[in-house]
């Protein structure tokens, strides 16, 4: 924005820095932990997933919103609501949108969902800050007026204590049980239903993506999805042939009070259990290994992965600002991908059961398809051991 324009939304940081711009979106104000996505499309789907809970994310594509919205591209399960994203910063203006499938404005879609967006900020000079010296806690405020009492932001900011510690799972997690048939979208076709699946898929829904849920009934299974707070014991009952354990925001140890227990029955149960993202981590304490904060996360659509598995290298989605921390790993579990961008954990599978995940997203949505592969790999086992 120019020096004479009179900001209309603000950034503020807990120590003290204040980031002028435009307002767009919903008015009033949100505090979150602020992080940078590179993804230069998929801006929908990002802002509906869930995991996204607690975060104000900056995208460092410039132009954002030129395609618009759709009602096809959501991540999150319920259409209606928002993921629990908390704000967006962006830096060139919103544009009319222009594309076949865009049915509204990207700004009108940000008021829908009380998404509060920020827009004419230097974003490069953010994500610099960011990679310099990590994520901060801080606060998005629009108020048309251009009024706000900065003081009274900054203690704002200050006073929230960050992701550490939460469990946000609770917040973005079904309510009830329900099924899913819903499979990947075709060109021109839109998403087809599964009509004759071969497998019963149980989905412990700790934020879970819909692509995620469409990737798994395009390759032959019925999904059944269950809140997060799911006894192992229930589950079982269900009689699946695999169990999966979605992504979703949050402290993976917070989730880990009630979750891991649980993910520790269904490891012993035999059957395949495939997780991805808080799934991976929770799946790796339930393990034995641990896992911390990461400095500035792992937040975009071009990734490096190895899989050691295979010796292929493949450009995957991520978003996670914590990691299952390498040195833990214990013995029993062997490390099967890693991020050839900082060397973090991609990837653990248990030696001589049925059990493996990861800690990338190869539903992508945004992003490439390299890794749709995991999900064959899961039905593989699935197939392996019904014999």
């Amino acid at each position: 924005m120019t020096d004479s324009e009179k900001p209309t939304a603000l950034l503020v940081l807990k120590d003290g820095t204040v980031l002028r711009g435009r307002g767009i979106g919903a008015t009033g104000e949100a505090v979150g932990e602020v992080c940078f996505n590179t993804s230069i499309t998929g801006y929908q789907e990002i802002l509906t997933d869930p995991s996204y809970v607690g975060q104000i994310i900056t995208f460092t594509f410039p132009h954002i919103g030129n395609v618009g919205t759709n009602n096809e591209d959501i991540e999150t399960s319920n259409l209606a609501a928002s993921s629990g994203v908390r704000g967006m910063v962006i830096k060139a203006d919103i544009t009319h949108p222009s594309n076949y499938r865009a049915a509204q404005h990207l700004d009108a879609w940000l008021k829908a969902r009380n998404i509060i967006g920020l827009s004419g900020l230097d974003t490069r000079a953010l994500t610099r800050r960011i990679r310099e010296h990590g994520m901060p806690d801080g606060i998005i405020a629009h108020n048309p007026s251009g009024e706000f009492d900065i003081p009274a932001l900054v203690e704002k900011a200050k006073a929230w204590g960050g992701l550490e510690g939460l469990d946000l799972a609770k917040e973005v997690t079904c309510g009830q049980t329900y099924t899913w048939d819903e499979t990947r979208w075709v060109w021109n076709e839109g998403y087809g239903h599964q009509t004759s699946p071969r497998h019963h898929v149980v989905a412990v829904d700790y934020g879970v993506k819909r692509n995620i849920l469409r990737c798994l009934a395009s390759t032959g299974c019925k999904v059944t999805i269950v809140p997060a707070t799911t006894k192992a014991e229930d589950i079982l009952a269900m009689n699946p042939d695999g169990i999966f354990l979605s992504n979703g925001p949050g402290d993976p140890a917070a989730t880990g009070v009630y979750a891991v227990p649980e993910i520790r029955k269904l490891v012993a149960s035999g059957k395949p259990v495939f997780g991805i993202c808080l799934g991976h981590q929770m799946l790796a304490i339930a393990l034995g290994a641990t896992t911390e904060k990461m400095h500035q996360g792992h937040h975009g659509a071009n990734h490096p992965v190895k899989d050691y598995t295979t010796n292929k290298v493949e450009i995957t989605s991520m978003n996670h600002g914590f990691t299952v921390s390498r040195n833990s790993l214990p013995d029993s579990v062997e490390e099967t991908h890693v991020s050839l961008f900082d060397g973090t954990n991609a990837g653990l599978r248990l030696t001589g059961k049925p059990v493996f995940s990861v800690q990338y997203h190869p539903e992508a949505s945004p992003g490439p398809q390299d890794s749709h592969y995991l999900f064959d790999r899961f039905v593989k086992l699935i197939e392996e051991a019904k014999g």
